[in-house]
């Protein structure tokens, strides 16, 4: 039976993704996608991107803010684009997005269908029955405005959508996996992102089977008009009803600076260590594409822990930031030609491993398990120097956000 995973507080944030960063999510995210695709198969894909903590973390590697809701859509469009060259190869189609593009997933399924030989028809009721069990079986305030799915050719499928809730200023992502799913209306999801915020009517609850079948009861034996009469006349509420069992969620706050208590420093140190000290020596066949120094294998490490962590090592997806900053300068500016390297050098071992040479992308799997085995002893430089560190460099990296590319540091002192 499909589970729910989690859930996660996502503050609604405007703006928009920039160009420059949209087409490098793109690019990034596909090669990530297959690289654990090469590695781990099809389904795992899938089963990461039903899993809340590790789809904000690939969110936040890619440079989108670490903890708002547009990493929900952003994530959806880049996979969209970046996949959709490879969907033969891969056997994997993105459908749907935000807005319009959420009503227009019926019929990309529905084409899909056609092509590969799926029961178009039968997907696409299943991506509305999915959004009307999230508007109106689950009542906990928040309007679905977002609507990703993602199938593979066996059939098997994600779905990724979001609510909002204006008046808190907050959002909800719903996961669901058709991996395991028997029933649509009971527990169906593999995880809900967001705060618990009191009461809602959930009625894919399994101990609102009864309920489910009162309401049909209802409906057949009294009629809507009665229905209406009886709920008029209702005052108060059961007070002995069990309450709603609590989710365990990633809080993630509304303030955009990325603060040492959001991020498991032991973690970092080891990163830190793996690309300093066991990079440039123990993995050089990374360093063979042209430009890639330290700077890159650290954020290589980061992308490693992507496609190879565990699932209990993205509890703090504020870290995964560390790897290209973000577009808003938190925690510091996207560091453009590191992050154009990061993309060569995944596609460049992705590319050989298609051919049968493992080496590159071995060395990036090493470099993943380098960073756990020294995290245990590993020290490093406190979270504020680090960022310090990154900050002053951000003009030699090529620093870039949605205010504009970054002066030298004694310019931006000068200007300060």
């Amino acid at each position: 039976m499909a589970r729910r995973g989690g859930s996660a507080d996502l503050p609604l944030h405007g703006g928009h993704v920039p160009p420059w960063l949209s087409s490098r999510m793109a690019r990034l995210g596909a090669v990530i996608s297959e690289a654990i695709v090469h590695h781990y198969g099809r389904d795992e894909l899938l089963r990461r991107l039903a899993h809340p903590f590790w789809f904000q973390s690939f969110g936040a590697v890619m440079g989108m803010d670490w903890h708002s809701s547009g990493i929900t859509t952003s994530v959806i469009g880049a996979l969209k684009r970046g996949l959709a060259p490879l969907s033969g190869e891969l056997g994997l189609h993105v459908c749907g997005g935000r807005g319009k593009q959420s009503r227009r997933t019926p019929q990309e399924l529905v084409a899909i269908g056609e092509r590969v030989g799926l029961d178009g028809a039968g997907l696409a009721r299943t991506s509305r029955l999915v959004a009307k069990v999230d508007s109106a079986a689950v009542q906990d305030g928040f309007s679905l405005y977002l609507h990703g799915f993602i199938v593979a050719d066996d059939g098997q499928w994600v779905v990724i959508q979001q609510g909002m809730n204006e008046e808190s200023r907050q959002a909800r992502r719903y996961h669901w996996s058709s991996e395991g799913l028997t029933d649509f209306v009971e527990a169906p999801h593999a995880a809900i992102e967001g705060r618990c915020q009191g009461n809602i009517v959930n009625l894919t609850d399994i101990r609102a089977r009864a309920s489910r079948g009162a309401q049909l009861d209802l409906l057949r034996d009294l009629g809507p008009e009665r229905i209406v009469r009886e709920i008029a006349a209702i005052d108060g509420r059961d007070a002995t009803a069990p309450a709603q069992a609590e989710l365990p969620h990633l809080a993630l706050p509304g303030h955009h600076d990325v603060r040492p208590a959001g991020v498991m420093l032991r973690r970092l140190h080891g990163t830190l260590a793996a690309a300093a000290e066991c990079g440039p020596i123990d993995f050089p066949e990374l360093l063979l594409v042209p430009g890639v120094g330290a700077r890159t294998v650290r954020s290589l490490a980061m992308v490693a822990e992507v496609v190879h962590g565990a699932p209990c090592r993205f509890a703090d997806p504020a870290r995964f930031s560390l790897a290209h900053g973000g577009k808003d300068r938190h925690p510091y500016p996207v560091p453009i030609k590191v992050y154009d390297q990061t993309i060569a050098v995944m596609k460049a071992a992705v590319s050989n491993a298609r051919l049968g040479n493992e080496e590159r992308l071995g060395a990036i799997r090493r470099l993943d398990a380098e960073a756990r085995r020294l995290e245990a002893h590993a020290t490093g430089p406190s979270f504020p120097a680090l960022l310090a560190e990154e900050r002053r460099r951000s003009h030699d990296y090529g620093g870039r956000s949605v205010f504009g590319w970054e002066p030298p540091c004694g310019e931006a002192a000068d200007a300060a």
